[in-house]
């Protein structure tokens, strides 16, 4: 036991780095341990330091430089001990293994891995060979792990700046419209940064980037000039700080912002589409790239390599190795590489934030964050007047004086309803609740392939390993495939449900503006558009109606909208809504503004599914289009085959 006690520590302290992702106090142990002993070395000024610190504000990093390069420094002298202790221990084991001998390893490979066994002369080695072996396996090891951790950390950062720079290319565009369209409603230029900020889980990185600016302005009162040419040098986007400088321009010489944003707002849509054409014409190259070398050139070579088993000599474990090691890991590799650069067009088609957390005491009374954007009800709707106890609706206004009792029963069983409301809803609905949560199909789907994985393939008998394997093989690849199916099935469901409700968002938000630019009051254009027909979001807009006519005002009923669809889109459309509702009654520019984004938005999406679909059809009937003796080649060579002999695998 005590000679694996080295090993034990090393693997001790390799576990122990992990412990700050999971526990807080874990992490400031080990940033008091690193600043204690690099906290010095690493607080030194220089080109380094400065270029490290950049790297961090690029990516949007928490924590002070030198916090992090002292952890950065940690962890490389730790692993790079620990990896040293690790490679003596595995070189150890190694010549243990070896010390069957040559002829016995030689015995028990096959003739094509023969070459192997010479290995096994390694353990005839003299006491000062093996002390050099031992230390040039732990310098290598460990230097290898040192040196990785260090720059891979400081790697990292500069992938994730990179990243970020793309993100927000991709979002400026949405979110210069978003500035443009408050501007027009006449809400002032700090308010307009602050709305930003506040809404920067739906805008993306580029509102992300520019909450900073406004950090800067609330808490340390940095003035906008300043703060814009700030976010200017920090950002990784060379848009973001073209634009930052030439809006700190704008306000430092008094010109018209809404005249700056508007014509801002028009070039980034052309450059949108003149990123989405170059885009499609580098997929679309791809795409016949990617049938050519991973469609028709495997399915090329199988053939060949069959017949070459059924006439020369066996080529079956070659063929396995391109079915199931070479074709999925250069598909799954082209995956992750057409990912990379589709992150650039359209953004981020997500948001941060779980708008689905409504509680049934925010149903009745109100969410914490309402505000009454609508001003006074002239249609002489009653409204849900808030309590001033700091949000507990069982006192009155002056905090002293309970409500009726049964009011305080009221509020009880709402928070003993919201406490299993989840539950509820799964169960009376659970078809809905899979189609919302499309990972919740695996809590089925998962359970249900693993019991039909076990009935099916075991017990397994017992022969050569590719026998074993065979028995195995078909079913785990059918398992894998009807979770897979179950989850796509799922998402696409969700997904066309999205899409089409998304279709109507622009037609619903002209409607508005054109029933709000004839006169009508907010809450009656509102009342007006919901009766109207607009396919896919009729019905969520007359549950709107509904909340109107209940009480509530039009801000928590269009949040509400948003909670229940959950698309970007929409929620774009209800924060520029609700927040332009504060500064002005008059919406008709505000939601033009809006409904034109929202629209070049969704055509630029749907050419893109239109030029794609050539080749997604394509690829498909290249894969479920071939004759079945093809398909099925891998299954026909075996070496004893070559008479002509027609038995399968």
């Amino acid at each position: 036991m005590i000679a694996f006690l080295p090993l034990i520590v090393a693997v001790a302290l390799c576990v122990g780095l992990l412990a700050p992702l999971v526990d807080r106090r874990a992490d400031l142990v080990v940033t008091r341990v690193a600043l204690s002993i690099f906290g010095d070395y690493v607080g030194e000024s220089g080109e380094r330091r400065r270029r490290q610190r950049d790297l961090m504000r690029a990516a949007h990093v928490g924590g002070t430089h030198r916090v992090y390069a002292a952890k950065t420094l940690l962890y490389a002298g730790v692993l790079g001990v620990a990896g040293s202790v690790i490679g003596v221990y595995a070189v150890a084991g190694l010549l243990a293994v070896l010390a069957v001998g040559e002829e016995a390893v030689r015995g028990a490979l096959p003739e094509p891995l023969s070459f192997v066994a010479g290995l096994a002369r390694i353990t005839s080695v003299d006491a000062v060979e093996l002390f050099v072996l031992l230390a040039l396996a732990a310098g290598t090891v460990g230097s290898a792990l040192a040196a990785g951790t260090y720059y891979g950390r400081w790697e990292l950062l500069d992938q994730r700046a990179h990243q970020r720079a793309t993100e927000i290319d991709a979002t400026l565009p949405r979110t210069v419209a978003f500035m443009y369209a408050l501007s027009c409603s006449g809400m002032p230029f700090p308010r307009v940064m602050d709305t930003i900020a506040e809404n920067e889980d739906v805008y993306g990185e580029a509102a992300t980037e520019l909450s900073v600016a406004v950090r800067d302005m609330n808490a340390f009162g940095t003035d906008a000039l300043t703060a814009l040419q700030r976010t200017a040098r920090r950002t990784p986007s060379d848009d973001m700080a073209d634009f930052a400088e030439n809006l700190a321009s704008v306000l430092g010489t008094g010109q018209s912002i809404s005249a700056f944003l508007s014509d801002q707002y028009d070039l980034y849509q052309r450059e949108a589409e003149s990123k989405q054409e170059q885009y499609l014409e580098l997929l679309s190259t791809f795409a016949e790239a990617y049938v050519t070398a991973l469609v028709a050139g495997p399915l090329f070579f199988i053939t060949i390599l069959a017949v070459i088993g059924l006439v020369l000599q066996d080529t079956l474990p070659l063929l396995r190795v391109v079915v199931y090691v070479g074709i999925p890991l250069a598909t799954a590799g082209f995956a992750v590489y057409v990912d990379s650069m589709a992150q650039g067009v359209g953004g981020t088609e997500t948001v941060d934030r779980d708008r689905s957390g409504e509680t049934g005491s925010d149903r009745l009374f109100g969410s914490a964050a309402t505000v009454e954007a609508s001003g006074p009800r002239s249609d002489g709707g009653a409204t849900v007047e808030r309590s001033g106890s700091g949000g507990d609706p069982t006192r009155d206004g002056d905090g002293a004086t309970p409500l009726s009792d049964r009011r305080a029963a009221d509020w009880e069983r709402l928070q003993a309803y919201d406490r299993f409301r989840r539950v509820r809803e799964v169960a009376t609905a659970p078809v809905e609740s899979v189609i919302e949560a499309p990972w919740r199909v695996t809590l089925v789907s998962v359970p249900l392939a693993v019991a039909g994985l076990l009935l099916v393939a075991f017990p397994i008998e017992l022969g050569p390993i590719t026998e074993m394997v065979a028995q195995v093989d078909r079913p785990i690849v059918a398992a894998t495939a009807a979770v897979l199916a179950s989850y796509a099935l799922v998402y696409e469901t969700r997904k066309r449900r999205v899409r089409r409700i998304e279709s109507a968002v622009p037609d619903f938000l002209d409607r508005l503006a054109s029933v709000n630019e004839a006169g009508t009051s907010v809450v009656g254009s509102v009342r007006r558009v919901a009766n109207s027909n607009l396919e896919a979001l009729s019905a969520d807009l007359r549950r709107t109606r509904r909340d109107i006519d209940w009480g509530a005002d039009v801000g928590t009923a269009l949040r509400r909208l948003d909670g229940r669809v959950r698309s970007p889109m929409v929620s774009r459309a209800v924060a520029l809504t609700t927040n332009a509702m504060r500064a002005s009654g008059d919406l008709g520019p505000v939601l033009r503004i809006a409904a034109d984004e929202a629209r070049s938005t969704w055509a630029l999406r749907r050419e893109r599914r239109q030029v794609m679909l050539t080749y997604l059809v394509v690829i498909y009937v290249s894969f479920f289009g071939l004759p079945r003796d093809r398909r099925l080649a891998v299954g026909v060579v075996h070496p004893g085959d070559r008479g002509g002999d027609d038995t399968g695998d």
